[in-house]
């Protein structure tokens, strides 16, 4: 299947660059040392006060608020996944444990500052598509499987043929195509608005995650997607 960017979002938003990590394979039911080691390590650094979470006057965060406010949502009230997940854990000084996967990337989005989020491939109806939605889209948010939402026309979404994936960009994913510890093959997304100042963050963080996936996947890559390259077969 393709991953895309659409024009009208590059356009908004030229210097976005989102790195979008494979995994084939995975394992998420056997132990995963590493991570478990990165997010104990992440813990023992904001107790110590050696490391805190960005917040909303870090440049990284206030540029999602900028982008969120662009497209009629309130990020104070729906706040991009890296800044709440932040807000968590300065407030109760741990990361929060779902599945080896999820707890992979939660740690590698809040470490760099960069929204992250997953979609179980095997899930996926069709190509994926980020673009701004019309209103007729429809989405069940990620432990509501009997609710459904009507994202606002112009808001920026993850969407294919089944369904929205994720709501306000990078707020909230779908119920449908979450990870769990049964997910074969995923797709993991990192985000930045702003690649010529950030995208060694971007990098980093995508080898970072690399590295805490291979060793429980039979296969994995990563591509990246921006204006001059907007899709990607994943």
């Amino acid at each position: 299947m393709t991953l895309r960017i659409g024009p009208a979002v590059t356009d908004a938003f030229p210097d976005t660059r989102i790195a979008v990590v494979t995994a084939t394979g995975l394992r998420g039911h056997e132990p995963w040392p590493a991570t478990a080691a990165a997010v104990q390590d992440l813990e023992r650094q904001l107790a110590d006060g050696a490391w805190q979470p960005a917040d909303e006057t870090d440049p990284r965060i206030e540029a999602w608020h900028t982008a969120y406010r662009s497209f009629g949502t309130n990020p104070r009230r729906i706040r991009p996944s890296v800044d709440a997940l932040g807000r968590r854990m300065a407030k109760k000084g741990t990361l929060p444990r779902i599945n080896p996967a999820v707890d992979s990337y939660n740690t590698v989005s809040i470490r760099h500052a960069l929204p992250a989020g997953a979609f179980d491939l095997d899930q996926v109806t069709g190509d994926i598509d980020i673009r701004y939605a019309d209103g007729t889209e429809e989405f069940t948010p990620l432990g509501e499987p009997d609710t459904v939402e009507n994202p606002k026309p112009g808001e920026i979404i993850y969407v294919d043929a089944g369904g929205v994936l994720t709501r306000h960009w990078n707020h909230r994913d779908a119920h449908r195509t979450r990870v769990t510890e049964d997910s074969a093959h995923v797709a993991f997304a990192l985000e930045t608005l702003h690649a010529t100042r950030d995208g060694h963050l971007l990098e980093a963080a995508a080898n970072e995650l690399l590295d805490l996936l291979t060793p429980h996947a039979a296969q994995t890559a990563v591509h990246y997607l921006s204006a001059a390259h907007p899709d990607a077969d994943v």
